[in-house]
């Protein structure tokens, strides 16, 4: 037993003797240098190519590590056997992952690449002002060479891409409203947030079928539409004015339309905005993929039609319509019996609002939607109409037939065969003349929606009451026009918009020469 111990004494004592032997002959850097040219030599015969991608990247979250992330959650990319869940804050899905130190092999345009979750432990940190995870993730990305431009110009970006339509899908949209006089929140921001929870659809929308096909298909078009923009020089931007009677669903039709395209809404409220300044840094604080509202833009503040104005501007002072400093129009007199000028503080000029919907300030930032909502058309001024501000005008008429079929399947559950003939008919003779709001329909439809015969009939019968009376008074709705919408209708906006002439222009450009003159 003793020679067995000293044999192994013997044998520990030559290891030793070798290793230090071998450290003297090999030093540290010899080592280092060695393998180093080991791994170019290995990497030379190699055709693969290898890329990290660390969670954290210095001090900063990788926005890459999380876009990879999200892309591999998706369902067409898994196909791992073992996966983490997760669900996000705000989200209204599970998310799928690779679990740690797992492999996935993904396809893109035929060529295929792995990817590799690596997760270690963290060595022992010494004094940050920002402590480390324990953990150290990262994706390892492994290509072959020859695929190695491919994948980094168009892969990686598709993923991005990609990642942004997961993340927005998963989240539950956002509705913005600015802070009370320009103020900030804790993270620095000026808009509150709430989660977005409207039911509202196309499907669900009371309005001739015609016209919403018509409105998704350009919303659809503005939203797969970066290259025809970036093409034509034009900013990645579209207006809408929604115009009608009050309770013709304009709010719902904001809804179905954020809904349809998975936007955020940011509900703009310029009775809270003080000046332009504050105006274009709310515009800088908005996200893209948004839609930004502004609704009764004719009673919010003052921006009513120059032309109907020009009268009233010489009897009041030319200072109170039009700002002396700058020459931009200011609101002299208040719509709705609100406040305005200088008594609420707010400056905002119609110059400003311009800047904000179609000036270069609202080039910053790409896919976004202005949508303005008013009761009367003829109020607003010309300068707003214009096509690159108000890019589409949308008449929200009174309910029509079409529209009341869909609110009888809304409300009721009643289809194209569930309703007598001789009762369609007679509804379809009178709704015209009714002018009754989808609102109001509705709300006939809703006191009676578990007895269906019942609330059929009694909104047969308020609608020929409301006809009778139209009748008697001389509302008639006149002729039709395509897509429903009134001729008068029609016809006030094309004088809104031919009013703004040039003999106009001239009229104000003669006024700020005699405001000048009169220094």
């Amino acid at each position: 037993m003793k020679e067995y111990w000293t044999s192994l004494a013997s044998l520990l004592g030559v290891f030793a003797f070798s290793q230090t032997l071998l450290q003297a002959l090999f030093p540290p850097e010899l080592r280092f240098a060695s393998a180093k040219l080991f791994h170019r030599i290995f990497h030379c015969f190699s055709s693969y190519c290898y890329f990290d991608i660390t969670e954290i990247d210095g001090v900063n979250t990788n926005e890459l590590y999380n876009a990879v992330q999200l892309y591999l959650s998706s369902s067409v990319s898994i196909t791992g056997s073992r996966l983490s869940l997760t669900r996000a804050v705000n989200s209204s899905g599970f998310t799928f992952g690779l679990a740690n130190n797992d492999s996935i092999v993904d396809t893109f345009n035929g060529v295929n690449v792995l990817w590799e979750h690596v997760v270690t432990q963290r060595q022992a940190q010494t004094f940050s002002w920002r402590p480390m995870p324990d953990e150290k993730r990262g994706f390892t990305l492994r290509i072959k060479k020859r695929d190695k431009p491919f994948i980094l110009n168009s892969y990686l970006d598709y993923i991005m891409e990609r990642a942004s339509d997961i993340r927005r899908k998963n989240q539950d949209r956002l509705l913005y409203t600015n802070s009370r006089g320009g103020s900030l929140d804790s993270r620095g921001h000026p808009w509150e947030s709430v989660p977005f929870k409207h039911p509202s659809t196309f499907d669900t929308l009371a309005m001739d079928p015609e016209k919403k096909v018509e409105i998704m298909e350009d919303l659809q078009d503005f939203a797969n539409g970066q290259s025809f923009y970036h093409k034509t020089g034009r900013a990645w931007k579209r207006g809408y004015l929604l115009y009608g009677p009050p309770g013709t669903g304009k709010s719902s039709m904001i809804a179905a339309m954020a809904n349809y395209l998975g936007y955020d809404i940011y509900d703009l409220e310029l009775t809270e905005v003080h000046n332009n300044s504050e105006l274009r840094k709310l515009l800088m604080k908005t996200s893209s993929k948004s839609i930004i509202v502004i609704e009764d833009i004719d009673c919010s503040i003052n921006l009513a039609n120059r032309k109907k104005n020009n009268g009233s501007a010489t009897a009041v002072s030319s200072r109170g319509f039009y700002d002396s400093g700058a020459g931009e129009m200011r609101g002299g007199a208040c719509g709705g019996g609100s406040a305005c000028g200088e008594e609420s503080g707010n400056s905002i000029t119609l110059s400003g609002l311009l800047n904000f919907t179609d000036g270069l300030w609202s080039c910053c930032g790409s896919e976004r939607i202005f949508v303005f909502t008013t009761n009367h058309i003829e109020k607003l001024d010309p300068a707003l109409l214009r096509c690159g501000r108000m890019d589409m005008h949308i008449f929200m008429s009174f309910c029509s037939f079409p529209a009341l079929k869909i609110l009888l399947k809304n409300y009721l559950g009643c289809g194209e065969g569930d309703l007598d003939e001789t009762i369609l008919k007679e509804l379809e003779e009178v709704v015209e003349m009714a002018r009754m709001t989808p609102a109001d329909i509705s709300e006939c439809l809703i006191k009676n929606r578990r007895k269906k015969e019942k609330a059929v009939n009694e909104l047969l019968e308020i609608l020929k009451i409301r006809a009778e009376r139209n009748s008697k008074n001389g509302v008639l709705r006149g002729k039709i026009g395509e897509g429903g919408e009134e001729v008068e209708e029609e016809e006030q906006e094309k004088r809104a918009l031919d009013s703004d002439s040039p003999q106009q222009e001239s009229e104000i450009e003669d006024n700020c020469k005699e405001e000048e003159k009169t220094k």
